[in-house]
């Protein structure tokens, strides 16, 4: 990935610290200062593209000849930027846990200029791979007992944005994709049925199913909902029964009254002794669409979520910030009124029971009794290390989502008016904070 994935006063800053000879280590910490309206928590994401990144950064030949215009930069700036590569340490919350406000998802600490050059991809992965995945996470929470197909490719903010919100969704526990290319590229299961323009194409509703399920007859979904839904699910028990589909057969809603029309759908199914017809839904949802199906009973095993989980479209951004933390040996914090941050390099421990809360602490404090540290040594001196592996397995950060959120207790998985766990900071931390803002209120007098 090129070294110019970054934000122009990034490299105006990094040439500044090499001009002065400031190549001692940094440690940024990069976290969510507060969660957004009607979040109880998040889940991790992004990991995986930030170590990518973090493994291939490099300034081509091309790049620094750019830069020597658009940066303004002098000989001597362009020559360290061409041979610099990422050599840092980082740590790491694993893809898929459960975090809260104010907790370091990850911690870079690399030569400053290096440190500072990565941050524009780490927030940009990080904070939109978790936004979507605990949108999606919200959805498991809705309907915990149906499947869940990511539909938001054709609505996402770009290609890229498509893949990582395919890949997040997955690890928050949906069974499938509509996305090829990132089912391709994660190892996912792909999953479409039809379109509309598809039954509108044939003379009628019922030579579209015929043609469909002689093309497909493995797992025919008919989309019922293009002229009359009931007359449509009518229309496919029909040619179920032609062609021998009785144990293969779905159909899916797209519109209207879906708890009304999946019931009345499931009686007319079972009815003609369809009763392993599945339902899929889809159109609009979200997980207080899918909550309100589910708290009304009616019968749907998949819901197909697209636009506002792909968006994350109540809350498509967060409070996210890559502060500087530590220079040297010096821990340095920001006074700025509302974004007061923690100084110095980071642990989490997480209590195991449930409820307990969190505590944010500094990376050499000994863990509490029981205490287990979130953040894990995932690259050290530009390498990945063991951890890296299993941190960024979709399957284990699948696994590691389900458990963190059977955990969770029920106030916080709320999906209206949550209440997060608590997130307390040791009294070394409190300390070294007081003290450091005593030392800077000082220096200002």
């Amino acid at each position: 990935m090129s070294g110019l994935c970054t934000d122009l006063y990034e490299v105006r800053m990094a040439a500044s610290y090499l001009r002065r000879g400031m190549v001692g280590p940094a440690t940024f910490s990069l976290f969510v200062r507060r969660l957004p309206a009607q979040r109880g928590f998040l889940v991790a994401a992004g990991l995986a593209e930030v170590l990518e990144f973090f493994e291939s950064f490099r300034f081509e030949r091309d790049e620094i000849e750019y830069l020597r215009q658009a940066a303004v930069l002098d000989e001597r700036s362009l020559a360290a930027l061409r041979d610099m590569v990422f050599t840092g340490d980082v740590w790491a919350v694993p893809e898929g846990r459960l975090v809260f406000g104010d907790e370091p998802l990850l911690e870079v600490t690399a030569p400053i200029a290096q440190a500072q050059l990565v941050e524009t991809v780490a927030l940009n992965a990080v904070t939109f791979g978790t936004a979507v995945a605990s949108k999606a996470a919200r959805c498991r929470l809705a309907a915990p007992h149906s499947e869940l197909i990511d539909f938001a490719f054709r609505r996402t903010h770009g290609l890229d944005a498509a893949a990582t919100v395919a890949r997040s969704s997955a690890i928050a526990g949906f069974a499938a994709t509509s996305n090829l290319a990132a089912a391709r590229r994660y190892g996912l299961s792909p999953s479409g049925t039809m379109a509309h323009s598809y039954i509108e194409a044939f003379p009628d509703e019922r030579s579209a199913f015929r043609a469909f399920a002689a093309d497909y007859p493995e797992n025919p979904v008919f989309l019922v909902d293009t002229y009359d839904t009931t007359a449509g699910v009518r229309a496919a028990v029909d040619i179920a029964a032609e062609l021998g589909l009785a144990d293969r057969l779905g159909i899916r809603l797209d519109s209207g009254d879906l708890a009304a029309l999946s019931c009345q759908a499931r009686q007319i199914l079972d009815a003609a002794g369809l009763h392993k017809a599945s339902i899929v839904a889809s159109g609009g949802l979200d997980e207080h669409a899918v909550a309100a199906l589910v708290a009304r009973g009616a019968p749907i095993d998949a819901y197909g979520i697209g636009t506002r989980m792909g968006v994350s479209a109540d809350a498509p951004s967060l409070d996210s910030a890559y502060k500087l933390v530590e220079y040297g040996n010096r821990p340095v914090m920001k006074l700025s009124t509302g974004k007061v941050t923690w100084p110095g390099a980071k642990q989490v421990y997480r209590h195991p029971a449930a409820g307990e809360g969190d505590l944010l602490a500094l990376r050499g404090e000994p863990a509490p009794p029981g205490g287990e540290r979130l953040l894990l040594p995932v690259m050290l001196g530009g390498r990945r290390t063991e951890h890296a592996g299993p941190a960024v397995e979709l399957r284990a950060a699948r696994d590691r989502c389900d458990t963190d959120l059977a955990r969770l207790p029920e106030t916080a998985r709320r999906l209206t008016d949550p209440v997060p766990v608590p997130v307390r900071a040791t009294p070394s931390l409190h300390a070294l904070r007081t003290r450091l803002t005593g030392q800077l209120r000082a220096a200002l007098r």
